[in-house]
């Protein structure tokens, strides 16, 4: 307590003091959330009802999905799809044109598994169980770190900006294996970096 205030003086300066720091935190996140990317080629923009979502890119995890995934957004194929399965606490996948999970571009990828592991904010290539070289445009996010996925999916980006908005996203249920049947969230747009000019 610094000397010559009254305990409620005190008490109304330390609220002041952390409301400032607050402030200072939030402006600090919003700055980097509005920082030039350092590889605008592998960076993604993936706007949604909540926010501006970043993607970071590894082409060096996953070339050939990187490259399939960077053509897709260029053909803005998925603007307009929506989150059809997101399980709280666990995942939210989209990617899928016919929205119930069944659909893709119509062209598969081999599996490039790797050692990297699905913390939060992993972007990993979403597949049928039962073939891993079924994988094609559907893509989920990781809300809650998911050891027992590792090695068995194709990770190929990371969210480094944007989780608190996809933590926003639409929840389905776990009778449904967390399809969201009605008004699921959309990807409004997604755009490589490279590709958005400056305003």
């Amino acid at each position: 307590m610094r000397a010559g205030l009254t305990a409620s003086a005190a008490a109304a300066w330390r609220i002041a003091c952390a409301a400032a720091l607050l402030v200072a935190t939030v402006s600090m996140g919003q700055a980097q959330d509005k920082a030039p990317p350092t590889d605008p080629e592998n960076t993604v923009y993936m706007d949604i009802l909540y926010g501006r979502v970043v993607i970071e890119l590894h082409p060096e995890l996953a070339p050939k999905t990187v490259a399939r995934f960077k053509e897709l957004v260029r053909q803005k194929f998925y603007d307009g799809l929506t989150f059809h399965r997101v399980l709280a606490g666990f995942m939210a996948q989209a990617g899928d044109p016919k929205g119930d999970g069944s659909g893709g571009s119509g062209q598969t990828l081999p599996p490039e598994f790797s050692k990297e592991k699905h913390v939060r904010g992993t972007v990993s290539m979403a597949r049928k169980a039962n073939d891993p070289n079924s994988a094609d445009s559907q893509f989920f996010i990781v809300i809650r770190e998911s050891n027992d996925l590792d090695g068995k999916y194709t990770i190929f980006g990371r969210v480094v900006a944007g989780m608190d908005y996809v933590d926003r996203i639409k929840k389905g249920t776990k009778a449904l294996d967390g399809r969201v049947v009605a008004n699921p969230d959309k990807i409004n747009q997604m755009r490589i970096a490279a590709d958005v000019k400056p305003k």
